[in-house]
Parts: structure tokens; sequence; C-alpha cells
């Protein structure tokens, strides 16, 4: 996890004037980080405590240090594509999401917790099947949970033959491109009230 830790060093000092503001807040891997039009798709309240290149396991690690000292109204996810990526097994994956949920659980109670889908990339195409079937556990275990919803984006990512649209990826076939995010927030605004009121 030293890997991370500058990166979460920085966030940490950069929410340290958050006090008493509650900010809807979004976790996860570069997925989020890189969204730098956050505030035009979707809403300029949002926190955004992404790191570059992480994982759902390095998101349950650094959970404690970044997502409860902010107090956020709401908490939504995006991670697990790079354990996937990385090798990992989706049983593997399925635990640190059940770990990070209970940490959500026991230190912010009943928060509106979201988890957007892991996204069907070219780059990572061969392991799609994977990738469907995290989702499909994900969405099963979270929404069994009162304040946990899925947010589906996987199904608007592919063509009609199965295949990854590569209109909404960067040229590396792996991280989203300004229309990718577009689609990010239009999957969203069904869900703004749970974002933003908490």
């Amino acid at each position: 996890m030293q890997w991370y830790e500058d990166e979460v060093r920085a966030l940490e000092q950069s929410t340290a004037g958050v006090n008493g503001t509650r900010p809807p807040v979004f976790y996860g891997s570069s997925s989020i980080r890189l969204w730098d039009t956050l505030a035009q798709d979707f809403d300029p309240s949002v926190l955004n405590l992404g790191f570059g290149g992480a994982t759902l396991e390095a998101c349950d690690y650094f959970f404690g240090r970044l997502v409860p000292p902010v107090h956020p109204r709401s908490l939504l996810l995006y991670a697990g594509d790079n354990d996937l990526g990385d090798g990992r097994s989706v049983e593997e994956v399925m635990g640190w999401f059940g770990s990070l949920s209970n940490k959500v659980e026991s230190s912010l109670g009943a928060i509106p917790f979201g988890f957007v889908s892991i996204k069907p990339s070219p780059a990572r195409f061969s392991i799609i099947e994977s990738i469907r079937h995290v989702n499909g556990l994900v969405r099963s275990e979270i929404e069994s949970r009162p304040s946990g919803y899925y947010v589906d984006v996987f199904s608007a990512m592919l063509n009609e033959t199965g295949n990854p649209r590569p209109e909404f990826f960067s040229p590396d076939g792996l991280h989203l491109n300004r229309e990718g995010y577009r689609l990010w927030g239009r999957a969203l605004e069904s869900y703004r009230n749970r974002i933003l009121t908490g």
C-alpha cells in the first residue's frame, strides 16, 4: 500500500478545510480521480476522493483515513477494475467490497451508499466475464442494504454486439474520455437526490 501513500496524504491535506460541510463524496480509482469535469457533468458540491491506480483493496485499506474525517452526507464508490486487471479473483474482490461496506455502515451509519458498475473497457475486454460477475454480485449485495444502490454504466457502454463502445474511452482503451464522463453524469441523474441530500 506504500505506493499510494503520497497521494493519500495529499488528499488528507486537501480535505482539512471541509469541516462541517458534509459533502457528497465520490471515492475510488483513477476513473473518479480523473473526472475533472465532475462539477459540470453532475454537481459542484461533490468532493472527489479518487486516487490513481486504486484497487478496491486499497479503497478498503485507506477508507478510515480518507472518508469518515469529512463526514460525508453520501458516498459513491468506483473500484474493482484494477483488482481484476491485476489478476485478483472475483472472491477476493467481493471480500474487499464486503469489508469496505461494513466500514461504511459502522463508521458513517445509514448514509446513501452507491456503487458505479465496473466499466467494460476495451483494454480489459479479455476479463469482461469476471467484470460482469463482480458487477452482479455487488449489485445483489449493495441493494440488500437499506441505503445502498447500484448505478449501471456497464450496459450503456456496450454496443449491440456486446463490445465496448470506443467513443467513451481515451486512446489507452482503459480510462474514460469526455464523452464517457458525460455518460456517467447522465447515469447518475436519477440518483441525484440520494447523492446530494443524503
